[in-house]
């Protein structure tokens, strides 16, 4: 196997995210639609159109690097989604599924400010200025939405599961 470098590395997880950011696009809308909470199905539907937005600055960075956008299965938002998924099964009709949807997404969008964080670093260190720049838009997007979950809650969804 040749020797693989930064650029390599950095495209790979490109590809990480992109497949990612696709899975939860299409997973939005189950969860919104799960939500008993008007605020919380809110911000699900908000974050979806965001997320489309971040497919879109991904694909960009593809055109910059000169290459096809594709991605690359990841295991790790899978199971993620796996988990949201299987909350929403089993705590269907309970007070308690808000809490656990909201704590799912918060799962999401950890994975993805730490994914956002790592290709903001990397694409600096390989002087793709365009790349960083639409790289820290998203980070920034996502840590707001990380931030609206926690304060929905700490004001609303937690006390009802309680």
């Amino acid at each position: 196997m040749a020797d693989k470098d930064l650029n390599d590395l950095f495209l790979d997880t490109l590809k990480d995210i992109y497949f990612a950011e696709k899975q939860i696009y299409k997973n939005l809308p189950k969860m919104a639609k799960a939500a008993a909470s008007d605020q919380l199905r809110a911000a699900f539907e908000k974050h979806h159109g965001e997320t489309e937005g971040q497919i879109e600055r991904l694909e960009q960075i593809f055109e910059l690097l000169g290459k096809p956008a594709r991605g690359k299965t990841c295991d790790a938002i899978q199971g993620i989604l796996e988990e949201g998924k299987e909350i929403m099964e089993e705590y269907e009709g309970t007070s308690a599924l808000d809490a656990g949807l909201l704590a799912a997404a918060q799962a999401v969008e950890h994975y993805e400010i730490s994914r956002y964080g790592t290709l903001k670093s990397w694409a600096g260190k390989l002087g793709i200025k365009d790349a960083v720049r639409l790289l820290d838009q998203t980070l920034s997007e996502e840590k707001k939405t990380d931030d609206a979950l926690t304060k929905l809650a700490g004001t609303e969804v937690n006390a009802e599961a309680a």
